[in-house]
């Protein structure tokens, strides 16, 4: 007697498989693929730096001026052809403070007030002396924040969120 051999899958077996295969796509795919959360880390991140950099400037021009010690003063960080295109920022302790007017002549980025949100890419906000960056769209745990310096200490700039909080 000759047994037939099987070539192939029955059609249950193939919709058994595409339904376990969709269950794991659905419960597991984005636990292991955030790429809007690792894309706002990332911008996050450049920002960080960028302000970093603007900081190493505005430093460096305070130190030359003599001005590193003050609380409060005005330094133009950029000299134009005529002192109406200065690109001019108030420093303390030698260091960006946190103000909105500030950030936005020394990094050159396109931001907004949380207070009156605009179509930025960043969001901007002020509690007492430290400064709130987010992401536009971005949730409340998606932040970096900058500490103004002091006497003793140069700003400080949190850690960057991890992209579960983005």
């Amino acid at each position: 007697m000759k047994i037939p051999i099987s070539k192939g899958f029955t059609l249950i077996e193939l919709v058994v498989v595409i339904i376990i295969l969709g269950i794991l796509a659905v419960t597991a795919a984005p636990k292991f693929i955030n790429l809007q959360g690792d894309a706002r880390v990332s911008a996050l991140s450049g920002l960080k730096a960028a302000i970093n950099g603007a900081n190493k400037l505005v430093y460096s021009k305070a130190v030359i001026l003599g001005q590193e010690k003050s609380f409060k003063t005005d330094i133009t960080i950029i000299p134009g052809a005529v002192p109406a295109d200065n690109v001019d920022v108030t420093i303390g302790f030698g260091y960006l403070r946190p103000n909105f007017n500030d950030f936005v002549a020394a990094l050159d980025i396109s931001i907004s007030k949380r207070s009156n949100p605009l179509n930025t890419d960043w969001i901007f906000d002020k509690q007492n002396s430290i400064g709130y960056f987010w992401p536009t769209g971005a949730p409340e745990t998606c932040f970096i924040t900058y500490t103004q310096a002091t006497a003793t200490s140069p700003p400080i700039i949190s850690d960057v969120p991890k992209a579960s909080d983005c």
